[in-house]
């Protein structure tokens, strides 16, 4: 792949738990020189707090107060972006298994989202970054220039959600995963506000037979096509 210091355009990626999105959304940043916001890291920072602050999962109100008093930041570092949550560093702590299991109960509520999504908003306005989430491109940055929806199999994400766990040292039942992984889709897909559904105008892609290489490719072809059109026209 060759470096493409463009700017200019937003580029929106969706999709369900373990689909990749990530992975791919900070390939197709850094072969932009874009900067990539991590909108998932910013509702599991959340789920952190509200889990050490023993707020009621089903409590809208208490956990939209409690975001209210919440700052978020996205820096990015030397090794990659880390995610400060009240000025502490919590890249590591939200990424545990507790906070992976609870983040779709405290991302469902209605107020939460509005929330958010009025904060992403904001980080996306200057435009030049890919972002990466659930309702990027049907409620964030509604007008993103690309918008991609990545899919793969529950068995496929779940292979690769146990290989991440095991990386880290992780002892996962695969089985167990799979199930988590279908209630997560459950609650994405059925909740109020901004659920989780493929915009009409964004491209899908089904990575469960494809390489991480050639997924991030597909989607870099997708921004070429923009950006050529625009020095075209």
């Amino acid at each position: 792949m060759t470096d493409m210091k463009t700017d200019g355009i937003a580029v929106a990626i969706d999709g369900p738990a373990a689909a990749g999105k990530s992975t791919i959304a900070k390939i197709v940043a850094n072969e932009l020189a874009y900067t990539y916001i991590d909108t998932g890291a910013m509702y599991r920072a959340l789920t952190l707090k509200v889990l050490r602050e023993k707020v009621d999962l089903e409590d809208n109100h208490a956990i939209t107060e409690l975001l209210a008093q919440t700052n978020m930041q996205l820096e990015q570092g030397e090794n990659g972006q880390h995610v400060l949550m009240d000025g502490e560093d919590v890249t590591v702590a939200i990424r545990s298994e507790r906070v992976t299991n609870h983040v779709s109960y405290v991302a469902k509520h209605p107020s939460v989202r509005k929330e958010m999504i009025q904060r992403q908003r904001e980080l996306a306005n200057k435009r030049s970054v890919v972002m990466d989430g659930r309702d990027i491109g049907t409620h964030v940055i509604p007008d993103a220039e690309v918008k991609i929806f990545l899919q793969a199999s529950v068995e496929e994400r779940a292979k690769r959600r146990y290989d991440e766990n095991m990386q880290k040292g992780f002892t996962t039942d695969f089985e167990k995963l799979k199930e988590e992984i279908k209630q997560r889709d459950r609650i994405d897909s059925k909740r109020e506000v901004a659920p989780l559904i493929k915009a009409d105008d964004a491209v899908e892609v089904n990575t469960t037979n494809l390489t991480i290489n050639q997924v991030a490719a597909s989607v870099l072809d997708e921004a070429r096509k923009v950006l050529e059109s625009r020095r075209d026209g």
